[in-house]
């Protein structure tokens, strides 16, 4: 049996994760296998209600758990940071989540590219340090002090800048900062993720040309880990990485890649797959309690209207069931995936004439009957 916290949160994350518990349920009723499901309530309507956002019972319930599925937040109500700070930002922290998960692969005919290329890339995102850390502030005036605290679990600093500024400008700064635990676990999360799909290397992004003092000790780990493991590595500027995943993306496997530079490739694989109505996440704790969720928002102008496409949170469930040790399961609902997307059982903004419910049913029933 397996213990999974359900989260729907806000806007069509509930349309979407009710047909991913769907398909969910069926793959797992195929394989014998019980999933015990427990809803929260996370979002704006609890925090718009009683002002709350990811509480101390909220952690306490997920520990109990051995993943999170994931819907979306976000609302017009509420002010842009605040939910995505106070829910998913604290969660990634609190559960340690260090390893950002995304697949870009080809799925035929909806990818954009030009002559059909096959090519199915993994992207890992190391998801605690870099620039995302929140090191940084704003001089004002001739004399100015910025104050950074920094406490992200792998760290214990107080850093203190004082600067004195040559006019009355106003001058903001952001501080990238990485540690050598941090690269190291990443970076063998990496290797070993490439082992066990039978890569012969890892492509591992940086800027270090420029930022050297960063990706320098990046290289310098990942060059340290390649040799420990058996793996080959190869760098690719960041800019030059974003032109080769246009021009060839069937020459990339598993792609790693720090967090900034991160975030913005992996929108990029999702557009060159398809769209985010087929971009599915993880946010990965190897050890603790992980998280997945469809990469698109709330998209509160169309919640209510049967218009979002389901298929990232199925696929977001596909990757919680591989994380959880059930490939089989992950296998069959991908597989269904497919299948839907060849009998156009989809949605309008794939090209097809079903609704989200519609497009969940049909995928469900391609289970079962396969299953």
């Amino acid at each position: 049996m397996y213990r999974i916290a359900v989260a729907p949160g806000d806007g069509i994350g509930k349309e979407v994760i009710a047909e991913g518990v769907k398909v969910l349920q069926a793959a797992a009723d195929a394989e014998n296998v019980t999933l015990q499901l427990d809803y929260m309530d996370l979002g704006s309507d609890r925090y718009l209600s009683t002002g709350e956002l990811l509480t101390d019972d909220d952690i306490k319930f997920m520990r109990d758990r051995q993943a999170v599925y994931f819907g979306a937040i976000g609302d017009p109500r509420v002010a842009p940071g605040v939910l995505e700070k106070g829910i998913l930002i604290k969660m990634r922290t609190t559960f340690d989540q260090y390893v950002n998960l995304r697949p870009s692969k080809s799925w035929h005919p909806y990818t954009p590219l030009k002559g059909e290329k096959d090519f199915d890339i993994l992207f890992l995102r190391e998801n605690t340090e870099d620039l995302y850390m929140g090191a940084g502030g704003v001089l004002n005036g001739k004399e100015a002090v910025a104050n950074m605290a920094l406490q992200r679990g792998l760290y214990d600093v107080d850093l203190s800048l004082s600067s004195k500024a040559s006019s009355e400008q106003e001058f903001a700064f952001e501080i990238g900062m990485m540690s050598r635990k941090g690269i190291e676990r990443f970076a063998d999360h990496c290797f070993e993720t490439a082992k066990r799909l039978g890569k012969e290397k890892v492509t591992a992004v940086d800027k270090a040309n420029v930022c050297t003092s960063l990706y320098g000790l990046w290289r310098k780990v990942f060059n340290e880990r390649s040799a420990d493991h058996g793996i080959d590595v190869e760098y690719m500027y960041v800019d030059a990485m974003a032109m080769a995943l246009v021009r060839s993306p069937e020459r990339f496997g598993v792609v790693a890649c720090p967090n900034m530079f991160g975030d913005i490739l992996t929108d990029l694989g999702a557009e060159i797959m398809g769209g985010l109505g087929v971009a599915a996440s993880g946010n990965i704790n190897p050890v603790g309690v992980s998280m997945f969720e469809p990469v698109h928002g709330s998209a509160p102008d169309i919640a209510g209207q049967g218009k979002a496409n389901p298929i990232a949170a199925i696929l977001a469930g596909k990757l919680m069931m591989d994380q959880l040790g059930r490939p089989d399961i992950g296998n069959m609902i991908e597989f269904a995936v497919k299948m839907a997307m060849k009998q156009k059982l989809v949605t309008a903004d794939m090209g097809g004439t079903l609704n989200t419910v519609q497009a969940g049913d049909a995928i469900a029933n391609i289970v079962r009957s396969s299953g």
